[in-house]
């Protein structure tokens, strides 16, 4: 399947939306760069979410997410000129641990959560417009969620995953938005808190095959 980004509006549950594949480009930056498992998962959940909020902008705007959390990988850092084309890069790209209890790899513990996630827009004017905030797992969705809310005041759904193969390929890389509009209701927030209860991880959906069109039916 190739890499492509939809984005919608879900009108009745006044709520926007955006899915994204990215399988292939995670697996060419793990391939140029010399991931390790957990700086694949990193940065491709990072390029992911660089992506989809650079649909929410303009076109030529430049978008750059920072994010260094005071672990052992270093800076993650991803960029985009909203036009589709991105950059990705981690600061030590040889660094991987799993937690035991689960076997799943420890991104938030290779991230580290003692630090800020920034996000840096350059819209042509004088000075780029830069918000910051303090990471809160280092698993990234979680943060990034938290940096739509605090930063954005607009309560938003992250979710973002890579699966990666045991000889260190990616055999799945993507995720999804759900941003609430300022219409919606409780009604509209408790169906969607209700329907990512149990709801699978995005990565294991992509690798089974399902179009980010098709994730977001499973939800919406």
């Amino acid at each position: 399947m190739k890499d492509y980004l939809v984005r919608g509006l879900v009108n009745k549950r006044n709520a926007r939306v955006f899915a994204v594949n990215t399988t292939n480009l995670t697996n060419k930056a793990r391939e140029e760069l010399g991931l390790w498992p957990c700086a694949s998962a990193a940065l491709g959940r990072t390029m992911a979410v660089t992506l989809m909020m650079g649909a929410m902008n303009k076109d030529q705007e430049k978008l750059t997410v920072n994010i260094n959390g005071g672990g052992e990988m270093g800076t993650v850092l991803a960029t985009t000129h909203c036009d589709g084309k991105i950059k990705g890069f981690v600061a030590n790209p040889e660094v991987h641990y799993e937690y035991n209890s689960t076997k799943k790899l420890a991104v938030g513990m290779c991230v580290g959560n003692n630090g800020t996630l920034q996000v840096i827009r350059d819209m042509g004017l004088k000075q780029p417009m830069t918000s910051e905030v303090q990471l809160q797992t280092g698993e990234i969705g979680d943060d990034f969620a938290y940096y739509f809310y605090v930063s954005e005041q607009v309560p938003s759904v992250v979710s973002v995953g890579v699966l990666v193969d045991t000889d260190n390929s990616v055999l799945s890389a993507g995720g999804f938005i759900i941003q609430l509009l300022p219409e919606a209701t409780d009604e509209d927030i408790t169906f969607i808190e209700n329907k990512m209860k149990g709801f699978p991880p995005v990565s294991d959906l992509i690798h089974q095959g399902k179009t980010p069109e098709e994730i977001l039916g499973c939800l919406l």
